[in-house]
């Protein structure tokens, strides 16, 4: 026993030498073995930016919350925060600083935690950029042996520059200019000295240091802040008069939701819909660093947002979808578009993926077929009611006014106004039904949407979207241009190079008289009509129809100014179910709800902007009434089979 005791210290050289060789071995293998594989994707990784026309941003998408910046973009005081906190030596060491080791364990010990790392700033980029987060010792080698290799292949500032971009700053910002933005508010070209030293005192760990993560954070902050301050005085690179007079900066409260959440969370989806569609991948939006600009109008945007939660019914239930979608005439480009309240709750964009019967909506192109076959607005017709008359096929086709109200003898511009059932089915006959289709068309409903040439056409038996009878007026309000709706004006790459440019695409398709006079009937809505809501709450010219389904089950209002088109539709997730009590009412019809978000959109939107005039009607067929009392007789009826009587019940 004593002689192997003696021997000990002998083998425990010998252990060490054997270590020591095994351990130079094991690198030097590791060394020729270990390459620098390609970043994980996310390092090289932009988020793509969605901005408004006017290039204020919306919002992002992306795996990673990240923009790039050179080197020469980041302030010298950014940069020697940075290094105060982390790398105090990083421009003198090389990947790998034993006395910064030895330091950091030492501050930490006399700090309670609160001083500097270990790793220099080379092996930090290494471990993020190329590495996986797990905690080992093969893990910890490959750190070390990628980060020599960086100092042999690559510049100081190279890596500094790589590093500066890649880090994690926390609130899912990647990068020194993206967390300059979520904390401050601005770029980092423009973070002054006690800001800079905030973000630099965050790096080391957010969730330990960022004070909107938790309030107990802040103590813990301002220690690691007065660190950083007081490590750039004592490397040189910051005077004790200015250190002195340095304040802890104002920072901006934590934003807990996502890139999605609230109404703009439609507006992000439906630019990547149509993104997609110009063969932009998921992949590629993702990690593309694109810049979107889209034709989205800032304030038209906030102004539809405002009005549908000014206006709406409160304490609606959960299933109630509302819709706006508002379209720039002659153009197509969307000014805004409000599909819901939140998208991180509700994945369905109200304005564009739900359909609604269209009800009343549709009785505009039954004017427009009229029109154009020159019958005039001054005809007369019958708006008495029940009306019955055959389906085409020898059924019975009853019609019914709202309330079954019989409105005797009147004017076509007469029943626009007040909306006419009982007169719109037989105008549609006489323009013919198929007329009246292909008008709809020509305005814009999609061949999506399933028309039938019947006589229930008029009174919108059909279910468009909500962005279909937007772009339908726009038509109207162009004095009959059609243009094809639209979202994105402009992709930018990551170098700013222009890749897809956004195009108006349009072409005439109604007379300009045609146009004059349903404008011009339109607008008896807005003053004196269903909608005369509208009128008493925009001073300028407007022009609409009101839209109410069979059973109450949708509520729509349409119009347009000279400026802009938009549309505003109420349903529920049952496209059958009945908007019937909603908000305190008793039917919610088109002129209720929908007219009144309309005209609180169009007044914010259109705020302060000069008012413009509609073109005067153009008469066509001339203003003496003609009798069209008659014009499509109805269905005899001793034809009419009877309704069914109902099946008594059995007694119990």
């Amino acid at each position: 026993m004593s002689n192997f005791l003696k021997k000990l210290p002998r083998l425990g050289v010998l252990a060490l030498g054997f270590s020591f060789v095994a351990g130079v071995f094991l690198f030097g293998f590791a060394y020729f073995t270990v390459s620098i594989p390609d970043p994980n994707a996310y390092v090289n990784s932009q988020s793509t930016i969605i901005q408004y026309a006017d290039g204020t941003e919306i919002g992002r998408i992306g795996s990673e919350n990240r923009t790039v910046v050179t080197l020469a973009e980041i302030p010298l005081h950014v940069r020697n925060s940075v290094m105060a906190a982390e790398d105090r030596s990083f421009y003198s060491n090389r990947a790998i600083s034993p006395i910064a080791l030895a330091a950091a364990v030492w501050d930490n010990l006399i700090t309670l935690g609160k001083g500097r790392g270990g790793s220099t700033i080379t092996q930090q980029y290494a471990k993020t950029a190329f590495l996986t987060p797990e905690r080992s010792i093969q893990r910890k080698v490959k750190e070390l042996v990628i980060s020599i290799k960086l100092e042999n292949q690559f510049t100081k500032d190279e890596i500094f520059e790589n590093y500066l971009n890649t880090i994690y700053f926390g609130r899912g910002s990647y990068g020194v200019q993206t967390a300059s933005q979520v904390y401050f508010g601005t770029t980092v070209d423009k973070l002054t000295i006690a800001q800079a030293a905030v973000l630099a005192s965050i790096l080391r760990s957010p969730g330990l240091y960022d004070p909107g993560f938790k309030e107990e954070n802040l103590p813990r902050l301002e220690n690691r802040f007065k660190y950083v301050i007081d490590g750039l005085v004592d490397e040189g690179w910051l005077s004790e008069e200015k250190a002195a007079k340095i304040k802890f900066p104002i920072i901006n409260p934590r934003v807990t939701s996502g890139a999605l959440a609230g109404p703009k969370g439609y507006v992000i989806s439906w630019v990547e819909r149509e993104l997609n569609q110009l063969g932009f991948t998921d992949e590629q939006l993702m990690i593309g660093g694109y810049i979107i600009k889209t034709t989205l109008v800032k304030n038209a945007q906030e102004a539809a947002v405002a009005a549908v939660s000014k206006e709406a019914p409160g304490k609606a239930p959960e299933n109630l979808h509302i819709g706006l979608v508002a379209i720039k005439p002659g153009t197509g480009e969307i000014l805004a578009m409000y599909g819901g309240q939140d998208y991180l709750k509700y994945q369905f964009n109200a304005a564009t993926q739900g359909i609604t019967s269209g009800g009343s909506s549709f009785k505009v192109f039954t004017l427009v077929a009229a029109l154009e076959e020159g019958i005039p607005l001054s005809s007369v017709w019958n708006g008495d009611t029940p009306k019955v008359y055959d389906d085409g096929i020898g059924r019975a086709y009853v019609v019914n006014n709202y309330g079954e109200q019989s409105m005797g003898d009147m004017s076509l511009l007469t029943a626009m106004e007040k909306s006419v059932n009982t007169i719109f089915v037989p105008l549609g006959m006489k323009a013919g039904l198929e007329k009246v289709v292909d008008v709809a068309r020509r305005a814009g409903v999609p061949d999506s949407v399933e028309m039938i040439a019947a006589p229930s056409v008029s009174l919108g038996a059909a279910s468009p979207h909500v962005i279909d009878l937007a772009n339908a007026y726009a038509t109207f309000a162009a004095q009959g241009v059609y243009a094809k709706p639209f979202i994105i004006n402009e992709v930018q790459g990551p170098n700013k190079g222009i890749l897809y440019q956004g195009r108006i695409q349009a072409q005439e398709v109604f007379r300009k008289d045609v146009m004059a006079d349903l404008t011009y009937a339109l607008s008896r809505v807005t003053t004196s009509g269903t909608a005369a809501v509208v009128g008493s709450r925009v001073a300028r010219p407007t022009a609409g129809k009101t839209g109410t389904s069979n059973d109450n089950a949708s509520a729509w209002f349409n119009g347009y100014t000279p400026e802009v088109a938009a549309s505003v539709a109420f349903y529920r997730d049952d496209a059958t179910q009945s908007l019937n009590g909603i908000g305190g009412l008793t039917s919610v019809t088109g002129g209720s709800f929908p007219a009144r978000i309309w005209a609180e959109f169009v007044k914010g939107y259109l705020k302060n902007t000069p008012v413009q005039e509609f073109p005067a009607p153009a008469y066509i067929g001339g203003t003496e009434p003609i009798n069209l009392i008659n014009a499509i007789p109805q269905m005899d009826p001793a034809l009419i089979p009877p309704s069914p009587s109902p099946t008594p019940k059995k007694k119990k």
